[in-house]
Order: C-alpha cells, then structure tokens, then sequence
C-alpha cells in the first residue's frame, strides 16, 4: 500500500510543467497583487488624510493623523489579515482548499469598494468607518495567504515548487509598484486640474475640496484586480492531495488530476491507495505532531514574525525616513495633491529598483541554491545594509549624500524579498503534513502579521524624534530614526539564529517533508528484512 500510494503522489511530483500551472500562478498571484496594492496604500494617502480632516488653523506644518488615528489606520487591517489568516488557514483544511477560496476574494472586493466610502464627513466618522473596511479587508487578504500558498504547493511538482510558490508571492511586488503608479496617475490629473499654492503661501487653500476623491479613488482600485479573477477561482478544481489524502475521495482525485495536469491515472488505482495508517491520525498540537514538526513550527513562526517587524516598518514609514533625510521636500513647500504624487514616486522608484527585481531573483534561484541559503543570505544582509545606514546617520543626512541613502536603503528591499520575505511564504506551506498544511501556514503567516503590528504601531513612535519639540503633533518623544534603524538591524540578525530551525525543503516531496509517508516505508524496510530472513 505505501508503495502505491507513493506513486499517485509521485504523480504530481513529477509531472511536467504545463500551462495550467501558469494559469494557476496568475489566478493565485492576482490576489497577493491585491494584497499588496492595499495593504500599502494606505502609506500614500495618510498625509493627505491628515492635511483634509486635521488642519489646525494657524499652524506652520499641515495637519497630520493623530497618534491614536495613524496608528490605527496603518494597523488594523493586519488586524484584519492575522484573524483571517488563522480562520481561513483552519477552515481551509476543513473545508477544502477550493471551497473558501472564492470567499476571501469577494471580501476584499467589497471592502476595497467601502474603504473609500464613509458615513459622514466629519473626521471621526470617516476615519471609523475607514478603519471598519480596512479591519474586513484585511481579514480576506488573510485568508489568500495560507489557501494561495497550500494550493500552490499541491499543484506543482517538486523540481519547480519553489519557484511557482515564490512567484505568487512575487506578485505583491508589482502590487505594491501600481500603488504608486496609480496614485501618481491620480494625483498629476487632480494637481493639474485642480492647482493649488502651496502651504507656506495659503494654507487652506493648499488643499483643494476636490482633494477628497484622491484618496477614495486611490483606496477603491484595489477592487478591480481581485474581480477580475473571481470567476476563475471558481472554477479551479479542488487539489488532488486534499481529496485523496483528507478528503478520500479518490474518484474526485483522480478525474481533477487527470483533467488538471494531464496525468493518466484510473480511480481504481487511487482507491486502493488511500493510507488508513492510524500511525499518521494525530491531531494539530498534540505531543506526536510537537515532536514531529513542534521546531519547524517555531522556526517558521519567530522568522515570519522578525522578518515583517523590519519589512512592514520599512515599507509603511519610508515616507517618514525619505523626509527625514530631505528626499521628499517639506510639506509646507507643496499642497495636499503634490504631496501625494512625491510620496507615491518615491515608494514606486523603491518598488521598481530593488522590490521587484528582489522577489523574482529569488523565484529563478530558490530552485538551485535553497530556501535555508536564500533565507540566511537575506537575514545577513538586510542586517549589514540596516546597520550601514543607522550607524553613520548623519553622514546620510547631508543633501550630498542623500542618493547613497536611498541605494543603500533600497538594498534592504532587495535583500528582504530576494530573502525571507519570500522563503517564509513559501516553506510553511512545503514542511506540514496535507490536513494541518493551511492551518499551520496561517499560523505562520499570523505570527509574520503581529510582526507587522509591531513594526506599524511601534516604528510609528519610535521614530519620532527624541526632541519634544521635533516631534508631530500629539506624538511624545521617540529614539529617532538612526535609533530606530538600529533596532531593526537587530532584529534582523535574530532572524538569522533562527532561520537555522526551518528545514531545507529543495528538490523533496510534500511527503518527505512532512513525514506522511515515514511510517510506510518503515513498514516496507521491515517486510524486506522478514523477506531476508
């Protein structure tokens, strides 16, 4: 039986690389381009939120969220992403990969739509009922981690697995570049139609009414990309290693795997394949799985957790650090509109420089030099580049210098996607047993989420200056940047210790990793030594 069942799996390992396995890559990798366009644009459109609904009459510096209000409106859709991320990762190996796959999609459809809405137009019932859909969003952009990952990885074949995870993932990056495209698009027509002084010669006029629908318009695009793809995720036929080793329906198995990948395989032969070995029926946490996978779990846990503290800090507040260092102008130098279009160009340029080109290296190498390597690699250097750039602040600061610190800046992004941003997506979802694969990758993917909660809410106020009186509005003081900066280097060399507890998984099956077929081939080792005797 253990034989037989590892062929059927085999199957699927070493089946050919086919179209269906690009279209597969695209409908999964629409949503991480989604999740990724509004997960991060919400960093585009903060200030200008602040200069509508928080201007203060009177004062030298446009009006800026509240501590309170900024933080929540940066964190509570990974709020949102944690809950989905757990629910959906625990109802995926429930209900089938397939089966909730479609529903997460349409969440983030109709609360992209509603992010740009709001009861009212005072800045309390705005921000609330932003922060509201935001929370919704998330919780669908939570779900598309663990399903988008479990699906990819059952799909393909264990020569390229690496490489078709990745490159879901890799979609986040062009999600996170037509942010900023699009927001510049947006905010040059509503500049040009709508001119406006700058704040230092009028300051409310510097914000135009029309300057309102930026932001809306912004937030409410993410809609389009994810329903776009609606139709084919429900059309996409349940992964065959869910219906043959959770589900067993070994009909089902066998006409989704021969119509999918092309792969002539009768029902029968699955039918007499099932495993029924009670060896394999332990339950999620209990002392067996602890002792199978309870390290690779933690592994997989503490490095998601320390890699988003860095990269969600990074990604949300470089607008804070490129003023910081003078690459943007000062606000009162610009209006509302402006304002938006530099954020938005600079976060593109980030994007287009070292995002991208970062998570497509690692999707070409994961393949044939390994998850562990990519992951250590990408730990060690994002700690030199952070440390680089804390250490000498100053020299950074002066306007001659400003180029270095973008380049060297950039090289973190690139060492971060072209290193764990990309490895921890894709190992949960190779390492864990068929019936616990979505849950623990959404367990996985919930800790890297309250890494990004940290990053969000405690970059937001460590970041501040240490002078009172350097601080925005409402905020105490904080460490600074450069303080700040060596903070995250820190971090980001304890992600080092721990990549070591995560397991190579290049070039192995689904099966090898997980140890489902462990106690098969330890019945086959001992038939062949009775045969000898």
């Amino acid at each position: 039986m253990a034989d037989n069942q590892l062929q059927v799996l085999n199957a699927l390992d070493v089946a050919k690389t086919q179209w269906y396995h690009f279209t597969a890559i695209v409908i999964a990798g629409m949503g991480f381009f989604t999740d990724a366009y509004d997960l991060f644009c919400i960093s585009l459109v903060t200030k200008l939120l602040g200069r509508i609904y928080y201007h203060e009459e009177g004062s030298h510096k446009p009006g800026t969220l509240p501590p309170n209000v900024a933080a929540a409106t940066n964190g509570v859709a990974f709020c949102g992403t944690l809950a989905g991320q757990l629910f959906f990762g625990w109802l995926g190996d429930k209900l089938g990969r397939k089966k909730v796959y479609g529903m997460t999609l349409m969440i983030m459809v109709l609360c992209s739509i509603a992010s740009g809405l709001s009861f009212g137009d005072k800045p309390k019932t705005v921000m609330a009922t932003l922060c509201f859909f935001r929370f919704w969003l998330g919780f669908g952009i939570g779900g598309d981690y663990p399903l988008s990952a479990t699906i990819m990885s059952e799909y393909a074949n264990k020569k390229t697995r690496g490489a078709f995870i990745s490159a879901v993932f890799a979609m986040q990056g062009f999600g996170i570049m037509a942010g900023g495209i699009f927001a510049i698009i947006i905010s040059s027509v509503f500049d040009a139609k709508f001119p406006a002084p700058a704040y230092a010669d009028d300051a409310l006029g510097s914000t135009v009414p029309q300057a309102d629908f930026v932001w809306r318009i912004i937030l409410m695009f993410g809609a389009i990309p994810a329903s776009m793809t609606y139709y084919s995720r429900s059309k996409m036929p349940e992964t065959a290693r869910y219906t043959a080793l959770v589900a067993k329906n070994a009909q089902q198995a066998a006409s989704d795997m021969s119509r999918v990948l092309q792969v002539a395989i009768e029902p029968e032969q699955i039918l007499e394949e099932i495993s029924t070995d009670k060896s394999k029926s332990f339950s999620l946490f209990s002392k067996q799985f602890m002792k199978r996978h309870g390290l690779h779990l933690l592994g997989t846990t503490s490095t998601w957790f320390l890699l988003d503290i860095a990269f969600y800090s990074q990604n949300l507040f470089q607008k804070d650090i490129f003023s910081a260092i003078g690459w943007i102008p000062p606000a009162q130098t610009m209006n509302a509109v402006q304002e938006v279009f530099k954020i938005a160009r600079a976060q593109t340029l980030i994007a287009l420089c070292s995002t991208v080109p970062g998570y497509w290296f690692t999707v070409v190498f994961i393949d044939v030099i390994g998850r562990f390597a990519i992951q250590l690699m990408g730990f060690f250097f994002m700690t030199v580049f952070m440390f680089a750039l804390a250490i000498p602040y100053t020299h950074w600061t002066h306007k001659d210098n400003r180029i270095g610190f973008v380049i060297m800046y950039s090289l973190t992004f690139f060492f971060a996607n072209f290193g764990p941003n990309a490895t921890t997506f894709v190992v949960p979802a190779e390492i864990f047993p068929a019936r616990f694969r979505s849950t623990c990758h959404g367990i996985s993917a919930a800790s890297g989420k309250l890494g990004a909660m940290v990053g969000a809410f405690g970059f937001l106020y460590l970041a501040q200056s240490p002078d009172k009186n350097k601080t925005d509005a409402g905020y105490p003081p904080g460490i600074g940047v450069r303080n700040s900066l060596l903070v995250l280097g820190v971090i980001n060399f304890l992600g080092i210790l721990f990549t070591f507890l995560v397991p190579e998984s290049k070039g192995k099956s689904l099966e090898e990793m997980s140890g489902e077929n462990e106690s098969n081939e330890q019945n086959n080792n001992d038939s062949r030594t009775v045969e000898m005797v």
